[in-house]
């Protein structure tokens, strides 16, 4: 009777040792998956005379039947700007669903009204999109994971800004849950946005404010490694010797063309990109995809 008794306890501890072996390691894997470094760190990396690259502001602005944040517009842009990079805003529904919104309303944007968190996803199916001219399209509000799997599928790198109603941590478990951490760039406005963002995904490339020295400064002095930078370094146009500072660590910068001088372009010459692009700009994140591209010579 004792002997089969020891048998069956030494049974049951073997049995739990295999257990807690096996649930160690998947725990490893997970950790190790979510630890390693996206590519966009490698291929972000600043080299003198790279290629500029065109972010595209809200997925694609002013583009006539192309709403903002739509898939259909990226495709549109991507097939013939194949090296752009698509800046979008995530938001958050009624019933928790990330999807693709700029505002917090659907007025300017869809054939809906009121606020985005007053209505669940499905509700929201019975709007359409419109464009900037306000022409409706067929188009809707896409989910998220919907655009991470399309990008993935294209190869085509989004950087998410995340809209004040999303936890950073909700985006960033989305992104982990698609496996799209390769085609993912966060998008921080300020140095303690940028800090919680790189302890949560510290396998992720993030846009960082670099307005100025101090903020450089800031950033040189924090816990994050500058090979998970990108610079924005704002909507002016900054010294050019403050352009090569940034980029002798490695970082590439980002120059916000949206408005002003987007406008000072289209008025004054295209060849303007082709300026601040000698000046140090390697990112113009434009509302003039087509333009900007077609001076810097990276379309099709």
């Amino acid at each position: 009777m004792h002997k089969q008794l020891y048998f069956i306890l030494l049974f049951v501890l073997v049995v739990s040792c295999k257990k807690n072996v096996s649930e160690a390691s998947t725990t490893n894997e997970v950790v190790q998956e979510s630890n390693k470094k996206s590519v966009l760190i490698k291929t972000f990396k600043y080299q003198p005379n790279a290629d500029a690259i065109i972010s595209v502001h809200r997925g694609g602005k002013s583009i006539a039947n192309y709403p903002e944040n739509a898939i259909e517009t990226l495709a549109y842009v991507y097939n013939r700007i194949p090296t752009a990079i698509f800046e979008i805003d995530v938001a958050k529904t009624k019933d928790n669903q990330l999807v693709l919104l700029h505002d917090n309303t659907l007025d300017r944007t869809t054939t809906g009204t009121g606020k985005l968190t007053d209505y669940t996803y499905q509700e929201l199916q019975a709007f359409y999109l419109e464009d900037d001219f306000e022409n409706q399209t067929s188009f809707k509000i896409p989910l998220f994971s919907s655009v991470l799997k399309w990008a993935k599928a294209n190869k085509v790198v989004l950087t998410v800004d995340i809209k004040r109603s999303v936890a950073v941590e909700t985006v960033i478990d989305a992104i982990r849950a698609e496996k799209a951490e390769d085609v993912c760039v966060i998008i921080t406005y300020d140095l303690k946005q940028a800090e919680k963002a790189y302890k949560l995904a510290p396998e992720l490339l993030l846009s960082v404010s670099a307005r100025n020295e101090k903020e450089l400064d800031w950033l040189l002095h924090s816990n994050i490694p500058t090979e998970n930078m990108l610079a924005f370094t704002g909507t002016r146009l900054s010294a050019d010797t403050f352009y090569k500072k940034v980029q002798s660590y490695g970082i590439k910068t980002i120059l916000g063309t949206l408005g002003n001088l987007d406008k000072q372009a289209e008025a004054k010459g295209e060849n303007l990109y082709k300026v601040w692009q000698n000046k140090g700009i390697d990112v113009f994140a434009t509302d003039r995809p087509f333009a900007a591209a077609k001076a810097l010579g990276v379309t099709k």
